[in-house]
C-alpha cells in the first residue's frame, strides 16, 4: 500500500494527531496504519535516548568541533555510524544531530557543538555524519534552520541577513546536507529571519522543499512553534514537544474553519509516514520507502548495525582515534612533543581539567557517559609504574558548587566508603515511601519523567536524597543542593537549611535546567571521616515551569587559595622532568542558553601557566575547551595541545599524542584569536541581530590579527609540496588539483593538504581568499603522495540577488595550496578561468 493511501485511511482527527508529540521524546503510535511509537533523541556528542541521567549511560563521542578538527570525513561518518548503533540499543529512531550552525563569532554559546566558520567544511563534515547515521537505519536530523548562531534571545531574536550571505554562508551546508547527505529530517529553529519565525518562515518551502527538493519532516524545535493557522499553513510538520502546543484540537477547528486546508495536513502525516518507513517504525513498510541499513528496535543485535558489532572494545578504539584525530598541535618549539618515557622520572600534572575530564558543553548535547578517562588517569596509565606521576589543581575555574561524586559521595550504609551513590526515596503526601532507588551520582532528573516502577506523579509529594560525604582529608566541605522549589538540607540529623530556591524573573525553562539556583552549608570533616546527608525537595513548591523536578547533590572538596595552589603547582613543576598543564573550560561557561562575554579562561589559569613555565622550560599546555579561548602566555610554553571537548576516552586519547603513539591528526576548523572583541556581536538590539559583516566572518572576514589562522596544525614531522597542477572539469566540478607532498621527516604522518580560491579582480565583493578544497594524505618517512583535491564549481559561484539564481563570474579565479589560510603557508597553483 503507497503511503498516499495510509493517508486517506485516517479521519482529520488521527491526522492532526500524528503531528504533535506524544510526550518529550516520541510520536504517537497510529496502529491503523502499522505505525508503531517512533522516538528522537538528541546529539550531537552521544544518544542520551528518554532518560537525562547515568540511569541509562551514553557513549560520548568527540564534540563537533573535535570531529570538524580531523577534516576527516571516512572517521566521521565511521563516528555516525556508531551513534546509529547507540540508537538502535537505547530504542531511538531520530538523533536530533548535526548542528550545522557557523561559527559566526566565538562568543556564541554553542559554538562547541557546531562544526566550523567555514561553510565548505561544515558541509562536508556535516554530509560524513549524516551518512554515517542513517547508513545505520537512524534518522539524522540537521538544525536549527536557519541563522540560529547566537544563544542571547534566541527564542525571539530576529536575525537580519541580506539574501546573498544567507545563501552563500548560513544556508549553504543544509543545502549540502539535503541534496548529497539525503537528510531525512531538519529542525526549524527558535528564532525568526527577516522578519518571520522560523517554524512559519517561508524559506521551510520555497528554499527547502521547492528549490532542493526536501521530502524529509521538518519538526520544530522544542517549544518553538507559535501558532496554529500561521505554522499550519507552513512547511513545518511536526510539533515538539507534545503532548500540548498550539495544533491539535486548534488545527482541527482550523481546517474544519478553512483557515488551513486538509491537504496541507495531509502533506505532513505523508512526510511523517515516510520518516517512519525509513527508519523501520512502519509495517508493513511500502514499497519504495525502506532504506538500506534499516533496523528496527529489536531486530538487531543491541550495539549492532548493518552487520557490525559495536563491542565495548570496538566503541573505545573509535571514540579514542577520533579524539586523538581532532587534537591540533599549534605549537611544539624544539620538539618538545612527543614525550619519550624512557627519559622521564617524573612529570607534573597540573590545573583544573586534569583530575576531572571535561568531555562535553552544558544543554541538551550532555549525556552521561559510561565513563571517563581524565588527562591524569591516561598519563598515569600509560606512563605506568616507571614514572612518577604528581598532580595539584593549580586554580579553581568553576564558580558552581560540583555535583557530589565518588570518591566522597557513599550510600548511606557505605561508612567505609566503599559503596559509593546515593539512595533515592519517593515519599506520598503521608509519607509513605512509594519506591527507593539506588543512584551513582548526585544529579537527578525527572523532568522528562522516567520514574522508578511504583511512583504515579500525581501521588510523588517529596525526593528525600540519603547519602554519606566521607572526606578523604581533612578541611572545611561545602554541601548543599541545586535546584527549584523547597530543599531542606539535614547534615547529621541537624537542619542545615530549609530554602525556596527560584529563579530571577525572566528565566526560561533552559537555565532552569542548567544553571539552577544552589545553596550549601559548610561543614568541617577530618580524614575519613563521615556526615550523613539527607536533601528533601517538597514536590508542593513551584517547579519554575519544568514538567518535572530536577535537583543535585552538591559538593565543593577543599582546597586552598588560588595563591596557595598555584605555589603548590610551580613546586611540583619544578621537581619535574616535564610539566603538562590542563586549562580550559567547563559547562558554566560553554552551553546553550547563553553566549560567552569573555574569551579569557576562567579563573586564574592565565597566572597558572605562566608560573610553571617560569618554574620549568618544559611546559606542555594542554587547552580542554570546545571553542576558542584567549592564550596570552603562548610563547613562554615549550608545546600547546588543543584538544576541543573530546569525548569518554579523552585521557587515553591524549596519553597516545603526548608521548607519540599516535600523531596529533587536527587542522583547526575555526580561527583561534589573539584578543578579545573584533568579531561578530551576539547581541540583538531591540530584539534584532544584524549580520552587519556580511558574509565576512572568521578567515574570510577584515584582516583581524589571528593567534592561530583556520586550517592550521602541526604533526610531529615536516611536509615538502612539490608544483601543483590543475585540470578542469565539466559537470558539477570545476576541476581538480594535484600536488605531490612529501614527508620529509623521520616518523609517518598526516597532512590535510587545502585549496583556497580567491579573485583580486572580482567585480563582486568577495572574501581575500576562501576555502575551495581539501583533503587527507598519509606518508611514510621520505614518501612522496601524489594528492588530488576536487574543487567543486559551487565554490567559484556567487548568489546573484537580482536573478536569483547562483552564477559565476567570467574569468580566472587563483588557486592556492598550502597547509593552512595563512598565506604564508601557501604556494601559487595554476588557476582556474570560467567562461
Amino acid at each position: 500500500m503507497k503511503l498516499e493511501s495510509l493517508v486517506a485511511a485516517l479521519p482529520l482527527e488521527r491526522k492532526v494527531r500524528l503531528l504533535t508529540g506524544a510526550d518529550f521524546w516520541s510520536l504517537h503510535p497510529e496502529p491503523a496504519v502499522g505505525l508503531r511509537r517512533l522516538v528522537v533523541s538528541d546529539g550531537p556528542a552521544g544518544v542520551r535516548g528518554e532518560i537525562w541521567d547515568e540511569r541509562d549511560t551514553s557513549v560520548n563521542v568527540p564534540s563537533p568541533t573535535a570531529l570538524a578538527a580531523t577534516w576527516d570525513e571516512a572517521r566521521v561518518e565511521a563516528i555516525g555510524r556508531l551513534l546509529a548503533a547507540e540508537s538502535r540499543r537505547k530504542g531511538v529512531d531520530v538523533l536530533l544531530a548535526p548542528t550545522v550552525n557557523l561559527h559566526r563569532t566565538p562568543y556564541g554559546g554553542r559554538h562547541f557543538e557546531c562544526f566550523s566558520e567555514d561553510p565548505l567544511l561544515t558541509a562536508r563534515i556535516g554530509v560524513a555524519y549524516v551518512r554515517g547515521v542513517q547508513g545505520g537505519g537512524v534518522g539524522a536530523t540537521v538544525k536549527h534552520f536557519v541563522a540560529n548562531d547566537s544563544e542571547t534571545q534566541r527564542m525571539t531574536l530576529d536575525a537580519r541577513v541580506d539574501e546573498r550571505t544567507l545563501r552563500e554562508l548560513y544556508l549553504a551546508p543544509f543545502e549540502a546536507i539535503v541534496r548529497e547527505g539525503e537528510v531525512w529530517a531538519v529542525m526549524a529553529a527558535y528564532n525568526g529571519v527577516n522578519g518571520a519565525t522560523m517554524t512559519e518562515n517561508p524559506l521551510l518551502q520555497d528554499v527547502l522543499r521547492d528549490e532542493w527538493g526536501f521530502d524529509g519532516v521538518v519538526m520544530s524545535d522544542w517549544f518553538a512553534t507559535r501558532s496554529t493557522a500561521a505554522a499550519g499553513n507552513a512547511a513545518l510538520d511536526l510539533v515538539m514537544p507534545g503532548p500540548s502546543g498550539p495544533w491539535g484540537e486548534a488545527l482541527v477547528a482550523a481546517v474544519r474553519a478553512g483557515t488551513v486546508p486538509e491537504s496541507a495536513v495531509d502533506e505532513k502525516v505523508l512526510r511523517i509516514l515516510r520518516l517512519a518507513a525509513r527508519v523501520g517504525a512502519l509495517d508493513p513498510a511500502p514499497a519504495g520507502t525502506a532504506t538500506p541499513g534499516t533496523a528496527t528496535p529489536g531486530t538487531a543485535t543491541p550495539g549492532t548495525v548493518a552487520g557490525t558489532a559495536y563491542t565495548e572494545e570496538r566503541v573505545a578504539a573509535e571514540v579514542r582515534g577520533a579524539a586523538a584525530a581532532g587534537f591540533v598541535l599549534v605549537r611544539n618549539e624544539g620538539g618538545a612533543l612527543p614525550l619519550d618515557p624512557a627519559e622521564l622520572r617524573g612529570i607534573a600534572v597540573l590545573g583544573p581539567n586534569a583530575e576531572v575530564a571535561r568531555t562535553l558543553g552544558g544543554g541538551s548535547a550532555t549525556v552521561f557517559p559510561p565513563y571517563t578517562v581524565s588527562p591524569l588517569d591516561g598519563l598515569r596509565a600509560a606512563l605506568g609504574d616507571g614514572v612518577e606521576v604528581r598532580h595539584a589543581i593549580g586554580v579553581v575555574a568553576h564558580t558552581r558548587t560540583p555535583i557530589a561524586r565518588a570518591p566522597w559521595l557513599c550510600l548511606p550504609d557505605a561508612a567505609d566508603g566503599t559503596g559509593h551513590g546515593a539512595e533515592v526515596r519517593y515519599l506520598d503526601g503521608d509519607g509513605s515511601v512509594l519506591a527507593v532507588e539506588r543512584r551513582d551520582g548526585g544529579a537527578f532528573n525527572w523532568v522528562m519523567g522516567s520514574y522508578p516502577e511504583g511512583v504515579v506523579p500525581e501521588r510523588l509529594a517529596a525526593i528525600e536524597v540519603r547519602a554519606l560525604i566521607r572526606a578523604t582529608e581533612a578541611g572545611t566541605y561545602l554541601i548543599g543542593s541545586s535546584g527549584l522549589g523547597r530543599h531542606r538540607l539535614l547534615l547529621a540529623g541537624e537542619e542545615a537549611y530549609d530554602a525556596v530556591l527560584t529563579l530571577p524573573p525572566g528565566s526560561d525553562m533552559v537555565e532552569a535546567m542548567l544553571t539552577p539556583p544552589q545553596r550549601t552549608h559548610p561543614v568541617r570533616l577530618a580524614a575519613g571521616e563521615s556526615v550523613e546527608v539527607t536533601l528533601v525537595h517538597d514536590r508542593e513548591r513551584t517547579e519554575g515551569g519544568l514538567p518535572g523536578p530536577a535537583l543535585q547533590l552538591n559538593l565543593q572538596t577543599p582546597h586552598g587559595t588560588d595563591e596557595e595552589e598555584i605555589e603548590r603547582a610551580v613546586a611540583l613543576a619544578r621537581a619535574a622532568d616535564v610539566a603538562v598543564v590542563v586549562v580550559g573550560t567547563n559547562e558554566e561557561v560553554e552551553s546553550e542558553g547563553f553566549d560567552r562575554t569573555s574569551l579569557a579562561l576562567p579563573g586564574r589559569q592565565d597566572d597558572l601557566v605562566r608560573r610553571v613555565a617560569a618554574a620549568n622550560p618544559r611546559t606542555i599546555v594542554v587547552v580542554n575547551s570546545g571553542a576558542p579561548v584567549l592564550l596570552p602566555w603562548h610563547e613562554e610554553v615549550a608545546a600547546a595541545l588543543l584538544t576541543w571537548f573530546p569525548g569518554q576516552e579523552y585521557g587515553n586519547a591524549l596519553a597516545d599524542v603526548l608521548l607519540g603513539r599516535v600523531e596529533p591528526g587536527g587542522r583547526l576548523p575555526t580561527s583561534w584569536p589573539l584578543h578579545e572583541g573584533d568579531r561578530a556581536v551576539t547581541q540583538p538590539v531591540d530584539g534584532v541581530l544584524a549580520y552587519d559583516e556580511g558574509p565576512a566572518i572568521g578567515y574570510r572576514g577584515r584582516q583581524v590579527e589571528v593567534l592561530y589562522p583556520f586550517g592550521h596544525g602541526l604533526g610531529y614531522t615536516t611536509w615538502e609540496y612539490g608544483p601543483a597542477q590543475v585540470r578542469h572539469a565539466d559537470d558539477g566540478v570545476a576541476g581538480e588539483v594535484t600536488v605531490g607532498v612529501r614527508n620529509a621527516g623521520d616518523r609517518p604522518g598526516r597532512e590535510v593538504v587545502q585549496v583556497y580560491a580567491s579573485r583580486p579582480d572580482s567585480a563582486v565583493e568577495r572574501p581575500r581568499r576562501w576555502l575551495a578544497g581539501f583533503a587527507r594524505v598519509d606518508a611514510a618517512p621520505g614518501e612522496e603522495v601524489a594528492v588530488t583535491v576536487t574543487v567543486r564549481r559551487r565554490a567559484f559561484e556567487h548568489w546573484d540577488v537580482a536573478a536569483g539564481h547562483w552564477a559565476v563570474e567570467p574569468g580566472t579565479f587563483q588557486l592556492e595550496v598550502g597547509s593552512s589560510s595563512n598565506p604564508k603557508t601557501l604556494s601559487e597553483a595554476p588557476g582556474l578561468t570560467f567562461g
